[in-house]
């Protein structure tokens, strides 16, 4: 088993209280659904910044909107329990990355 992050892009954020309520009924039925794959919920993502080698700065440019990270077997299975992920029905992304444990 290894651990995937899900990087969440985009995706339209809720205005009102109930779209709120439900917004996080669908993600809490999402994550109740993958059980044990789920080795940390994440969060949404704030206000950024970039920083670079030349010290230049400014907002970041990636339009990353959130993270997850799951435990799977291969990053097929991963791409396959991100696939009913409720940012995607909001309109946004999620990209799959392998994390590579180096300790």
């Amino acid at each position: 088993m290894a651990n995937y992050l899900l990087a969440y892009k985009g995706g339209s954020m809720a205005q009102t209280d109930g779209e709120r309520e439900e917004a996080m009924s669908r993600w809490g039925a999402w994550f109740g659904g993958l059980g044990q794959a789920v080795v940390d919920a994440g969060n949404p993502f704030g206000p950024s910044t970039s920083v670079a080698q030349n010290g230049g700065g400014g907002g970041a440019s990636s339009g990353l909107s959130g993270y997850s990270v799951l435990s799977a077997d291969t990053l097929d299975q991963a791409a396959q329990l991100a696939k009913d992920c409720p940012v995607i029905a909001a309109g946004g992304s999620v990209d799959i990355y392998e994390t590579i444990p180096i300790m």
